[in-house]
């Protein structure tokens, strides 16, 4: 069964850093796009970086220059570097697999999400 778990969130004061990691398991899928979503208190769940099976990645345009996705394809793992953080960054974030079966279709996979908060 898919398992996808995150971790390296926590509590930090504002202009530090976190490390957002997320291990896939019981893959048995190729990965169009894995990475990161997330969503505060009262707010809708928003992407905040992914990056896809050929390397191209997407980020918020309120993350762009402060975070950075990576991944290791051969490990089916993501990671979410966070520097500079702010307040506002405080949320749940989710690990997401975008998911293609050999037979064409696809599946969206979510982690339990790790709670990140930053402090003024």
């Amino acid at each position: 069964q898919v398992q996808l778990v995150e971790s390296g969130g926590g509590l930090v004061q504002a202009g530090g850093s976190l490390r957002l990691s997320c291990a896939a398991s019981g893959i048995t899928f190729s990965i169009n796009a894995i990475g990161w979503y997330r969503q505060a208190d009262g707010k809708q769940r928003e992407l905040v970086a992914e990056i896809r099976s050929g390397g191209s990645t997407n980020y918020a345009d309120s993350v762009k220059g402060r975070f950075t996705v990576s991944r290791d394809n051969a490990k089916n793992t993501v990671n979410l570097q966070m520097n500079s953080l702010r307040p506002e960054d405080t949320a749940v974030y989710y690990c997401h697999v975008d998911a293609v079966y050999r037979t064409g279709n696809r599946y969206n996979y979510w982690g339990q999400g790790t709670q990140v908060t930053v402090s003024s």
